[in-house]
C-alpha cells in the first residue's frame, strides 16, 4: 500500500529555516571566496577549511593565459590585506579554462577594482649580491591602484640585516605610492614563537597631524626577506584604507 512519506516517530525533525534567513558563515568562509573571485582573471573560487576554522586548501578556477604564480601572489595579498588570513603558497591550487566565462561580470569587475584600490598587492621580491663583498641588493616591488613601484636597499649579507633590508626597501615603495601619507621604518627582527620563526616589523605612519606605530608579522615560510615585506603589508594596508575612508 502506498501513501504519503511520514516521519517514525520519534524522528528527529530538522529545522526548516525561514525564506530570506542567511546561512550563518562562522568562519568567514564565503566572504573569503567572494573576495577571491572578485580578482582579476578568477572564475570561481572554493575555500577549504578544518573543524577549528584554519583554512587548508584554497581552489581557484581562473582564465587562461594567466600566470599561476602571479595568481597566487595576487591571492596570498588579497586574503592578508582585507581579511588578515596568511595562507601558505603551497595550500593554493589554480586551474585555468579558455572555455568558461565568468557569471555576471560586470559587477564583479566592480567588486574588483575597488579591492585594488584599497589594497597594496605584493607584486615581487629579488635577491642579487650586492656592489660590494659581503653585500646583497634587495628589489622590492608593489602595486597601489594601478600604479607599480620598485625600491632598492642594499645591506650587509646577514639574517639580521636582510630582514631590515627588505622591509626598509618596502617601507620605501609604500612612501611613494601613497602620495598624502609618509612611512618609516622604524625596525624589523626575526621572533621566535609557536616552534616557528616570524618576521616582526614596526613602522611610523604619519598623516596629517596624525602619528601612529603600526607594527605587523608574517610567518618566514619561503624566504625572511619575503616574511619582511608581507609583515610590512601586515602593519600598513588596514591604516591604508582607514585612511582613504576619512
Amino acid at each position: 500500500m502506498t501513501g504519503p512519506f511520514s516521519p517514525k516517530p520519534g524522528a528527529p525533525q530538522q529545522p526548516v529555516r525561514p525564506a530570506g534567513e542567511s546561512i550563518p558563515d562562522p568562519w568567514g568562509i564565503r566572504r573569503a571566496e567572494n573576495l577571491l573571485t572578485s580578482l582579476e582573471g578568477i572564475l570561481s573560487a572554493r575555500v577549504v577549511t578544518t573543524p577549528l576554522g584554519e583554512v587548508s586548501e584554497v581552489h581557484v578556477l581562473a582564465q587562461a593565459g594567466l600566470s599561476p604564480k602571479q595568481l597566487v601572489r595576487n591571492i596570498e595579498s588579497a586574503l592578508l590585506a582585507q581579511l588578515g588570513l596568511k595562507i601558505d603558497h603551497r595550500k593554493i591550487s589554480v586551474a585555468q579554462t579558455a572555455d568558461v566565462k565568468p557569471i555576471e561580470a560586470l559587477e564583479r569587475d566592480a567588486v574588483r577594482d575597488r579591492v585594488l584600490q584599497r589594497a597594496v598587492l605584493f607584486e615581487n621580491l629579488t635577491v642579487a649580491p650586492g656592489r660590494r663583498p659581503h653585500r646583497i641588493l634587495i628589489s622590492v616591488t608593489l602595486t597601489y591602484r594601478e600604479h607599480t613601484e620598485t625600491a632598492e636597499e642594499e645591506s650587509s649579507d646577514t639574517a639580521r640585516n636582510r630582514v631590515e633590508g627588505a622591509a626598509k626597501a618596502a617601507v620605501t615603495v609604500l612612501d611613494r605610492l601613497l602620495k598624502d601619507s609618509s612611512l618609516a621604518l622604524e625596525g624589523a627582527k626575526i621572533v621566535d614563537g609557536f616552534d616557528r620563526e616570524f618576521a616582526f616589523v614596526a613602522v611610523q605612519g604619519l598623516g596629517g597631524r596624525e602619528t601612529l606605530l603600526l607594527s605587523g608579522t608574517a610567518e618566514i615560510k619561503e624566504s625572511a626577506e619575503r616574511a619582511a615585506v608581507f609583515a610590512v603589508l601586515d602593519a600598513t594596508n588596514r591604516w591604508t584604507e582607514m585612511r582613504r575612508q576619512a
